[in-house]
């Protein structure tokens, strides 16, 4: 699991241009600023509205009609079909179930079913050889992921046709619906007080939606989720890894232009005005404070924006640490380029069985790939002694 090839010169930066400073987290729409836990609440409410509805639109809402069939009996891999909607219209898609041995044990989430990385044995074995379950269901079948059909297309869009939401929030329901399913199951093997959500790329970019906007899952690890999910719009780079051409990072600019259907309808506006949004995704790192989260994300990756990523996770820390819950906040970078290895869920599995089996965490996290620059902030949590201190 260690990567001994790791350091910081392993990933040149050629270019690195930094657009404005990251907004700061902690001051209200008002220009006030946070300064306590409660006023925190009230202004992470704040942080969500603009953040959610600006990225990705108006999202769905929590099902009228919710029911879980059950379609085989094995002992081992279960298949179940999720059916939720409205009371006039509901939609329905399959989610197969990898059952954890003993008893009240973690359950890792993954809407990459239309991924082929799923059926490596080396990555569900990741996470099965700990006794660490797996409910795995198809993105696509809420929405459609094709860029030819050039707009929204899938079922989910028709049981909700007055929301905004594009594919990543069709998407991201999908996760909160696997969650609602594991919790009604209510299986003796699994504990539903960890229940872990993971996704690679765009499916990373869902994981990290659904991570900010339910909080009934315990551990939020979107992998290499480039722009959105992670990233950083305020940031672009190029850079120089061995064996591979020198790259760049994605911008919003690459994703209006060929999958705007991922995200709302407003951004768009915001292409060469990055520095006027007001968040970036540290925003969004931020909403899933004080649950643990884990960016993922790999050394040679670069279109994923590695020092975009690794900034807004050391921005979010800040939120993190005013909560109180600085290590729950974990970041790493593997060798290689954008893939969803077993390696990755090898580390995430380590950060559960830390959690929930008081196992020693690896000393391969917090290790850059590269030469880091200065923090794009000047902002830091704010100071105060909590009652009683």
């Amino acid at each position: 699991m260690k990567d001994n090839l790791l350091n910081e010169h392993l990933l040149k930066i050629t270019e690195y241009k930094a657009i404005g400073e990251l907004p700061n987290p902690f001051m209200f729409d008002n220009a006030n600023y946070v300064s306590s836990i409660d006023e925190w609440e009230r202004r992470k409410r704040e942080i969500a509205k603009t953040t959610i509805d600006v990225q990705f639109g108006t999202l769905p809402p929590a099902p009228e009609i919710f029911w879980v069939e059950q379609l085989n009996c094995g002992k081992e891999h279960r298949s179940y079909k999720i059916h939720a909607g409205t009371k006039e219209k509901q939609i329905s898609f399959v989610v197969k179930l990898i059952m954890p041995k003993g008893e009240s044990r973690p359950i890792i989430i993954d809407g990459d079913m239309c991924a082929g990385y799923f059926m490596k044995e080396d990555f569900i074995n990741a996470a099965v050889s700990r006794d660490i379950g797996w409910l795995l269901f198809d993105r696509t079948e809420l929405a459609h992921d094709l860029k030819e059909e050039r707009g929204r297309a899938g079922a989910l869009y028709d049981i909700y046709p007055e929301y905004t939401f594009g594919a990543l929030g069709a998407w991201a329901w999908g996760y909160s619906r696997c969650v609602d399913a594991v919790i009604k199951l209510n299986l003796p093997q699994i504990d539903c007080s960890c229940i872990v959500a993971t996704g690679h790329s765009r499916g990373g970019k869902a994981t990290m939606l659904a991570g900010a906007v339910d909080e009934r899952i315990a551990i939020v690890n979107p992998n290499e989720a480039c722009l959105v999910g992670g990233g950083c719009y305020r940031i672009e780079m190029v850079g120089d890894y061995p064996d591979l051409l020198p790259w760049r990072s994605e911008t919003l600019k690459d994703i209006c232009k060929e999958t705007d259907f991922w995200i709302g309808p407003t951004m768009k506006n915001y292409i060469g005005r990055e520095n006027e949004l007001p968040f970036d995704t540290h925003f969004l790192k931020a909403l899933v404070a004080p649950r643990i989260l884990f960016v993922s994300e790999a050394a040679g990756d670069i279109w994923a924006n590695p020092i975009g990523s690794w900034m807004t996770t050391e921005a979010a820390k800040e939120v993190y640490e005013f909560l109180g819950a600085g290590p729950n906040i974990y970041w790493y970078f593997r060798t290689g380029t954008h893939y969803h290895k077993a390696e990755d869920i090898e580390m995430l599995v380590n950060i559960i069985c830390h959690i929930h089996d008081n196992e020693d965490i690896s000393d391969s996290f917090y290790k850059l790939p590269f030469s880091p620059p200065e923090y794009l902030f000047s902002w830091r949590k704010p100071n105060f002694k909590l009652k009683g201190e």
